[in-house]
């Protein structure tokens, strides 16, 4: 029997968007798992803290057994290693996301050969979403709506009443 396909889909998810659920859902049927795992970095203060950012993750792909979500704090191969994925999801909304992505893919490849970077194309529907933009909308007091799903922008209302 053939290991199973674990595949680690990093990222800050600061929130979750409907690109990111785009491409988590496209990569179901070609992973026995995904590990959807929250970076942290203690550089960087987000938006929302990362037991939020879970719950929107939970909340939006509640009942979908080939999801596991997770947060890491260290390098994502060395993260992948101990998750035993072999793979890592990534999106590319434009070529410069293809640019960035190819150098961190190549950086990943020299420290650890055997996990491989897997790349979908977002749906154009998606591609101009970024959680920075988000972000700033939020911050700017305008609405999430057509940004996010449904759970998520429920989730982001709650937590920005009771702060």
């Amino acid at each position: 029997m053939s290991a199973p396909k674990i595949a680690v889909f990093a990222g800050s998810f600061d929130p979750l968007t409907l690109g990111h659920e785009n491409i988590i859902e496209r990569a179901l049927p070609l992973f026995d798992k995904i590990v959807v795992a929250i970076g942290t970095n203690s550089e960087k203060k987000g938006m929302f803290p990362v037991e939020v950012r879970r719950r929107f993750i939970e909340q939006r792909f509640a009942g979908e057994e080939k999801i596991e979500v997770d947060s890491f704090d260290n390098l994502t191969v060395d993260y992948c290693r101990a998750k035993n994925a072999r793979y890592i999801l990534r999106g590319i909304r434009t070529a410069g996301d293809l640019d960035f992505e190819q150098v961190i893919a190549d950086a990943n490849r020299a420290l650890c050969p055997d996990i491989e970077s897997v790349f979908l194309l977002t749906d154009p529907r998606y591609g101009f979403i970024r959680s920075t933009v988000v972000r700033d909308i939020l911050l700017h007091g305008g609405s999430c709506r057509g940004f996010v799903s449904e759970p998520v922008r429920h989730i982001i209302e709650e937590s920005c009443c009771s702060r």
